[in-house]
C-alpha cells in the first residue's frame, strides 16, 4: 500500500466508533441469557439450543453491515 492509502485506511479505521457495546452485542448477550434460561431453568433443550444460534446471526449481520460501512467510507475518501 502506498502512503496516502494507509492514511486514509488509518483515519477510516478512526472515524468508525470503536465503543464495543453496539446494540447487536447486547442483544448477542441477551440471546444468550434466554437460550440458557430456556435449558436449564425451564428444561426446554430444544428452544434453548435454537435460541443458542441467534447471538452467532446477529453478529455475523452486524459484522457485515459494519463492513459496508467501511467500505463506503474508503470509498467517498478517494
Amino acid at each position: 500500500m502506498s502512503e496516502t492509502t494507509d492514511e486514509t485506511a488509518i483515519d477510516t479505521a478512526e472515524e468508525i466508533s470503536d465503543n464495543g457495546l453496539t446494540p447487536a452485542v447486547l442483544a448477542s448477550v441477551g440471546s444468550v441469557a434466554l437460550a440458557l434460561y430456556f435449558y436449564y431453568v425451564r428444561g426446554d433443550k430444544q428452544r434453548g439450543q435454537f435460541v443458542g444460534f441467534w447471538p452467532v446471526t446477529i453478529l455475523a449481520l452486524a459484522s457485515y453491515f459494519k463492513l459496508e460501512e467501511i467500505k463506503e467510507l474508503l470509498e467517498t475518501d478517494e
